[in-house]
């Protein structure tokens, strides 16, 4: 039997819903609805057009937004300086500074200078550092996704054995840090492995739950999959498709055909883990919002 699809955009749309009640609140009171900057350095097409979404689900929800589009030749002395204004803007609550940055920008550099109350995405110091600590406030969007995904899909990560195959801040260790805490929607025995880890196959088919977060394509196969396991597949890469308008279609790191014949619920590409992510920054963005009221 084929595994359960577990639908990443109906679960974001229930997310943003919620969202929006709490801006709707918010406004009631009187008080601005929130408002979250983004920060695009260049012209790279994927990031532009993640961007724009992140501006229409802002609309969706009653939050205002803007876009700070900025040319590929903008420095690091430069980038954190306007970073440092909108800290000083008390018309900004959340703040994201779109990855990849162009150019030679320390990106750690940049989450730091982020003033933490705005941070939307999750990935300052500050923040990793509370998610480690097991007080988490603002977590990082993806795993923040993942963890829904799985919650409101009525799969509970205690007690299972979660294999997550990356180890990049972005996604790896703090979902790592984010699954293993001692907390509701939490508490699994986690493993992190990645493209070098030897055997990977070993690994992965000891998993209940396995996260699929390498980058890349088509890195997860059949016999990689335990009989039965959730699998969530992070990865976005990009295939030639001529067929496409775009002329490329979009598919993660999971050998979806195969695996889905073995797993019992899994992610889609597109359509999984990704609007996730955006509802999630959503979330935060709501939170810096009533904090810093």
């Amino acid at each position: 039997m084929s595994a359960r699809i577990i639908d990443g955009k109906a679960i974001a749309a229930d997310v943003r819903a919620e969202v929006a009640a709490g801006v709707e609140a918010i406004v009631a009171s009187g008080r601005r609805p929130p408002h979250l900057t983004a920060v695009l350095v260049g012209g790279d097409a994927a990031s532009a057009t993640y961007v724009r979404l992140k501006e229409r689900d802002c609309a969706e929800v009653g939050m205002t937004s803007e876009t700070l589009a900025l040319p590929a030749s903008t420095t690091q002395a430069e980038l954190l300086e306007i970073v440092r204004g909108l800290n000083a803007n008390d018309g900004v609550d959340g703040v994201i500074v779109q990855k990849p940055i162009p150019g030679d920008v320390d990106d750690a550099l940049v989450d730091a200078t982020l003033d933490a109350s705005k941070d939307a995405d999750g990935l300052g110091p500050t923040s990793l550092g509370r998610l480690v600590q097991g007080a988490p406030v603002f977590v990082p969007a993806t795993p923040a996704g993942v963890q829904q995904l799985l919650l409101r899909s009525d799969i509970d990560p205690a007690g299972k054995h979660v294999v997550i195959v990356g180890r990049s801040i972005l996604v790896g260790r703090p979902l790592a840090m984010l699954l293993s805490a001692k907390a509701h929607g939490a508490n699994a025995t986690v493993t992190i492995a990645h493209t070098g880890t030897a055997d990977l196959g070993a690994i992965t088919r000891e998993a209940d739950i396995l996260v699929a977060a390498a980058g890349r394509l088509n890195l997860i196969t059949g016999d990689m999959v335990k009989q039965g396991a959730v699998v969530i597949d992070v990865g976005t890469n990009r295939v030639d498709d001529a067929s496409k308008k775009a002329g490329f279609r979009l598919a993660g790191d999971v050998e979806f055909e195969a695996v889905r014949e073995i797993a019992s619920a899994i992610t889609p590409v597109p359509g999984g883990v990704g609007p996730m992510t955006r509802a999630m920054l959503l979330v935060n963005t709501l939170k810096a919002a009533e904090a810093r009221r």
